[in-house]
This record gives structure tokens, sequence and C-alpha cells, in this order.
């Protein structure tokens, strides 16, 4: 690189760090060309929704603040596998986020872990969720609050946490056929309230 293309790089990161207000295509277009400010903005402008999904899921604030590092450096190395036009970049990212979440719940590394948390971590408690804002789910999550608690709970480990069936009727040691059933049984009072 000659002293020339050194000096525009220098001014155009200057740029970017005074005007972070650059488009989504322009970011992704920075990003693919490995531009580290372009990581840093990136960062300022979707940290906080990302950790809001990764918190939501893993209800921890240490994993998910490993999970949202973690989630940063995928999409880091995986930029060139975004492409606009299968959706939008946010939504790929998010994708990544929840997708890391849900692996690590899923593992056995959080199972033990969780395993050692007191029962005041494992209740059910909204005034958790209240201070996380996803559109998507606005809403519903006051719909969900009227559900009978067994049903809320439900729900809330499936839609809102990740879990499969599978995983709530081993966790909580009850037969997948019940759980099932509670889960249509919530489907329908949801339906009802809607």
């Amino acid at each position: 690189m000659n002293s020339t293309n050194i000096t525009k790089t220098l001014q155009s990161n200057h740029h970017l760090e005074n005007n972070p207000n650059i488009s989504e295509k322009q970011l992704v277009a920075l990003l693919k060309a490995h531009n580290k400010v372009a990581l840093n903005l990136l960062y300022d402008n979707y940290a906080a929704a990302l950790y809001g999904v990764i918190m939501r899921i893993t209800r921890s604030q240490h994993h998910s603040e490993n999970i949202l590092q973690d989630t940063f450096v995928k999409i880091w190395k995986n930029i060139e596998g975004y492409d606009s036009n299968k959706g939008r970049f946010f939504t790929w990212m998010l994708n990544i986020a929840r997708n890391s979440a849900i692996d690590f719940v899923r593992s056995k590394a959080f199972r033990a872990d969780s395993r050692t948390d007191s029962i005041s971590e494992q209740v059910y408690t909204p005034d958790i969720l209240s201070t996380e804002t996803n559109i998507q789910t606005i809403g519903l999550r006051k719909i969900v609050e009227r559900l009978d608690p067994t049903l809320k709970q439900i729900i809330d480990l499936v839609y809102f946490q990740g879990y499969t069936q599978r995983e709530i009727a081993d966790q909580f040691d009850i037969p997948l056929g019940t759980v099932k059933s509670r889960v249509r049984i919530a489907i329908r009072e949801l339906r009802k309230l809607m």
C-alpha cells in the first residue's frame, strides 16, 4: 500500500468515526472490505439490540456478554456470506445472535451451570423482560401474561427462550405428551385472547 492509499484510508476512517450515520449498505461494504472502524460502528449501532435478544434466551448477563462478543466475531468472519437479496442485514445478524444463544443454552456446559443456579433465577419474572424491547413481541407479552402460570411458563420456554418440547420434558421431568398438550392448549388460549 503506497502513502497515498494510506492517507486516503486514514481520512476515510476519520470521516467514519466522526460520521457514524452511514447506511446499512455502506456499512456492509466497509465490513466486507475488513474496515475495523466499520466494526466499531457495527458494535455501537447493534450491540444493544443483539444483547437484548441473547439475554432473553440465556437470562444470564455473564453468558450473554460472552455470546455477544462471539456473535460479532462470527459476523466479522462470515460477512462474505451475507447476501442482501436474501434479507436485511439486521435480520441476518439477529439470526446469528439467536442461534448462538440457543446453541449455548442447549449445551451441556449451560445445563450444568444452570443446575447450580438458585431457584429465584429459574422462576419466571416478567419484570426482567420488561426492560428489554423487541418490536415483534410488544403486545404479545401482555397477552401471554394473562395465561394460566403453567401455560405462561410453557410459552416462555418454547417461544421466547428457544427450548424444544423434548428439552422442557427432560428439564422438568414431565412426559413429552404433557408438554405437547400444554403447548397446544396455550396456543388455543392465546388465539382466544387475541
